[in-house]
């Protein structure tokens, strides 16, 4: 994820706490969450730079949006991003959320929804006051909160939760408790003077419709910051109400085996449950029994030319209009391999992966949906069902 291996001896020579907001942060605490929405919507108006002739579209993917059970409901739950990331992905766990009986509302976290620029001097303290302004929001009108978060928004979700106890319960996508990066540490010091790790030029896009393909090195930063406080939280003491945390094993952002250790002895509560893309994990020496919490489902589909699962593919279902099996975003820069991506981009029949796998004879996608989505929701409402 982060190529900074080589600038690691320059650090030596930098100093200095992290950069301040500026006086351009400064908003006004939202009184409602149509002010919230309406207040988003008018600033990605103003500082998006739209990817698609249909701009309506992508502002509706890019804002923030609530979406309602049929029926009235007591309980809420607040969705939180991943780094790059924008509301739309979480399109289909949101509707799939409000069959469940859920209001659910989905954020935009500082910095995203517009162009990546504009997370240059973004700072975790603002995406962690949004969390508790969303949060009180919700508390007006519902009395049973829950969270759920997609890798740095999973990180937010399970620090504020953690120190809330009238949280009910968490739904926790590829969890970026600790990055499998080794570098991660410097970029709080890198960005001091280097603003781009990739810098932008236009032999790459920099976003689409839905995402940011690229991040200024303070992004990284924040989202290592996110994983610091979560874990300074979460390694000394117990978390006992119901989680649902889904990870595949070749995550190429999450160090899974750590999050998987801290779901064995972290997350107690009986009803929480970890699904593992995966192959089952080996028995260890200690004779300790099988942890029954955890279930497995297989990340090689052949039939659907599935090498293995995603960092983001788990939040999608296959019918997805833009990232489903019949989708009309095919991820093809899933490597630095410009042959492969060019034959991606031509039409080639690829298989898919997670960022930078390759076999002989094969070209890679990235995956960009769930096989199993819907065996996913129904373990997902069992969990939540148990807070209820």
């Amino acid at each position: 994820m982060l190529g900074v291996a080589a600038t690691v001896a320059c650090l030596a020579l930098m100093a200095g706490c992290a950069r301040q907001p500026s006086a351009a942060d400064a908003r006004t605490e939202p009184a409602t969450f149509d002010d919230y929405t309406q207040a988003s919507r008018a600033w990605i108006e103003e500082r998006r730079v739209f990817q698609t002739a249909n701009r309506s579209d992508e502002l509706a993917w890019n804002a923030p949006y609530e979406v309602r059970p049929d029926g009235p409901s007591s309980k809420a739950i607040l969705l939180l991003h991943g780094l790059g990331d924008s509301p739309w992905s979480f399109v289909d766990i949101a509707q799939d959320l409000s069959e469940q009986g859920f209001v659910v509302r989905v954020a935009l976290l500082p910095g995203h929804g517009t162009q990546p620029a504009d997370l240059i001097d973004v700072q975790l303290e603002q995406w962690q006051q949004l969390v508790e302004e969303q949060v009180a929001l919700l508390r007006k009108d519902y009395p049973d909160v829950y969270l759920g978060g997609f890798s740095t928004g999973a990180n937010l979700a399970l620090a504020y939760a953690i120190n809330d106890p009238d949280i009910r319960g968490l739904v926790l996508f590829s969890p970026a408790f600790r990055s499998s990066e080794s570098y991660d540490w410097a970029t709080p010091w890198l960005a001091h003077f280097k603003t781009w790790i990739l810098a932008p030029d236009n032999t790459r896009p920099q976003q689409s419709a839905v995402r940011y393909h690229n991040v200024p090195t303070n992004g990284f930063a924040q989202f290592y910051r996110s994983s610091v406080a979560v874990r300074r939280l979460i390694e000394h003491q117990d978390f006992d109400r119901p989680v649902a945390i889904v990870l595949t094993e070749q995550d190429s952002v999450v160090d899974v085996r750590y999050v998987r250790e801290l779901f064995k002895h972290r997350f107690t509560h009986s009803s929480s449950r970890l699904i593992w893309y995966g192959q089952a994990a080996p028995a260890d020496n200690s004779g300790a029994p099988h942890d029954s919490r955890v279930l497995t489902r297989t990340d090689r589909i052949a039939d659907e030319r599935i090498s293995q699962f995603s960092h983001m593919g788990i939040l999608f279902s296959p019918t997805n209009p833009l990232y489903g099996r019949s989708g009309t975003l095919r991820f093809c820069r899933n490597s630095r391999n410009a042959d492969e991506v060019a034959r991606c981009e031509a039409g080639e029949e690829v298989w898919y992966s997670d960022w930078g796998y390759s076999e002989p004879g094969k070209i890679h996608a990235r995956l960009t949906y769930n096989p199993y989505f819907q065996w996913q929701s129904g373990v997902i409402r069992q969990v939540l069902a148990v807070a209820e």
